[in-house]
Order: C-alpha cells, then sequence, then structure tokens
C-alpha cells in the first residue's frame, strides 16, 4: 500500500491493484482559496474516486471532470453529480465494496457535509473511508470532529486526518492539532499522516497568515508526542508518497 499526499484532503492511495483518489482538489484557485504549494500531480486512470462529503473543498466538479472514474460517496452524491454523467455509488456507514481487489468500507463522520445550508441535512451526509487490501489498512478520515466510535474502527496501520483548513481558524465539525491528536489516541494506528492543512489558504490571508502553511504540522507532531506516544507521525509534502510496506510497521 503506497499512499501519496497530493494537497488538502486528496489523497492517492495505491493498494492491491486499486488506485484510489479522496477528495479531489486539483485547481490552483477555486473560489476564494489559492493554492499556496506546487501545483496537484497527475492522477489519471484511478479506478474510483472517494469523497466523503459534499463541501465544494471536497467535492470539486471541475477537478472531477479530470479523472474518469466512478465516484463512491454518501447519500447526496448522485444528485450533485447527475449532470457530469458519472456513474455514482451511494455509501452509508458500515456500506462496503470491493474495488480492484481491495475492500472499501464506509465509516462514520462527524461533520454538516450538506451541499447546500438550506438542503435537509442527515446524519450520514459526511463519511470516512477505510480501505483494506488484505494486507494494509489505511483510514481516510475526510472531515470530522473526533469521536468515540473512533476506537472501533481499527486496527489501521496508516490514519490519513485532518489538522486544520484554509482560514485562520476551524469551527465546528473540524479538527485543530490538538483534537486531531486526540483523535490518534483513539484510533491508535502504526502511523498518522496529518492532511488537510497547508496547501489552501483564503485570499489575502498569506501575509498575516502564512504560517498556517507550517505550524498546524508542528503543533498536531508535539500534541501526538503526549497524547499518543506510540504513534508515528508521518509529514508529507504535498506530492510526497509513503510505501507502508517499506515503513517499517508491524
Amino acid at each position: 500500500m503506497r499512499l501519496t499526499w497530493i494537497g488538502h484532503a486528496t489523497v492517492l492511495i495505491e493498494a492491491g491493484g486499486a488506485r484510489l483518489v479522496t477528495d479531489p482538489l486539483l485547481r490552483g484557485r477555486v473560489a476564494h482559496l489559492r493554492r499556496e504549494t506546487a501545483p496537484a500531480a497527475d492522477l489519471a486512470h484511478p479506478d474510483a474516486v472517494l469523497l466523503s462529503h459534499q463541501h465544494h473543498d471536497h467535492l470539486d466538479v471541475p477537478s472531477l471532470r479530470r479523472l474518469d472514474a466512478p465516484v463512491l460517496g454518501p447519500p447526496g452524491t448522485a444528485r450533485t453529480l447527475r449532470r457530469l454523467g458519472r456513474a455514482v455509488d451511494e455509501l452509508r456507514p458500515g456500506d462496503e465494496r470491493a474495488i480492484a481487489g481491495v475492500v472499501v468500507r464506509a465509516v462514520p463522520a462527524v461533520h454538516d457535509g450538506r451541499r447546500s445550508p438550506t438542503s435537509r441535512r442527515r446524519t450520514d451526509d459526511a463519511i470516512g473511508f477505510v480501505v483494506d487490501d488484505g494486507e494494509r489498512r489505511a483510514y481516510f478520515a475526510g472531515d470530522t470532529e473526533r469521536f468515540d466510535g473512533m476506537r472501533y474502527l481499527g486496527p489501521v496501520d496508516a490514519a490519513l486526518v485532518p489538522i486544520w483548513g484554509w482560514g485562520p481558524r476551524v469551527g465546528a465539525g473540524h479538527m485543530d492539532p490538538s483534537q486531531a491528536a486526540e483523535a490518534v489516541a483513539l484510533l491508535a494506528p502504526a502511523i498518522a499522516i496529518p492532511i488537510h492543512w497547508g496547501t489552501y489558504l483564503r485570499l489575502g490571508l498569506k501575509r498575516r497568515h502564512g504560517h498556517l502553511l507550517t505550524e498546524p504540522a508542528d503543533a498536531f507532531r508535539e500534541r501526538c508526542a503526549v497524547t499518543a506516544p506510540g504513534v508515528r507521525v508521518v509529514q508529507l509534502a504535498p506530492g510526497e508518497l509513503l510505501d507502508l510496506s517499506a515503513a517499517s510497521i508491524g
């Protein structure tokens, strides 16, 4: 299993015979957000796209148009993508799908994942995923608060954990570095990889808040050392790959 952080919540998971892309956000500019790192890597020919919820920095239609692949997402995804002409399989927590030799399981998330605030909210409008290739298991959290049920998602070898966002603060349904470290303690993975940070900033913020491109990961690592000392934190740069088979995990 190989994990490449593309940036924000976008990860390429290569496991078994599958290439899976999470929450693709591949553009340099998305509404009021600007990418502050190198351009997104080429993600040609994935076997599936895993969408955690419908917020615009996770379900970005122009980015999806660049990926010719079926989509797995929470209820409501098919309606949002009906004009895209893409096969969409809607999953609820507990649902499993076999894709190119790996098992993808939807798991709970605590997040208001509606596309529009006027839509009816559901308890399953945001999900996470566990990818299992028979030897390794990776957890992709999407966007979520820490919740006690995380302790039952394991065992996992690698946890892809959101630690910030794209502005000077994080709101409900998200985790800051301290909360993310508490989530890691519940998950007890061999490796924790911080995501959803240090890639995009709201326009006009870089001069006063450029520290947000570095500080969240430093704070996350420091908190994990206290809260989850048995977990190895691996900080990836956008485009950097981690090969779990070479990562010396049990």
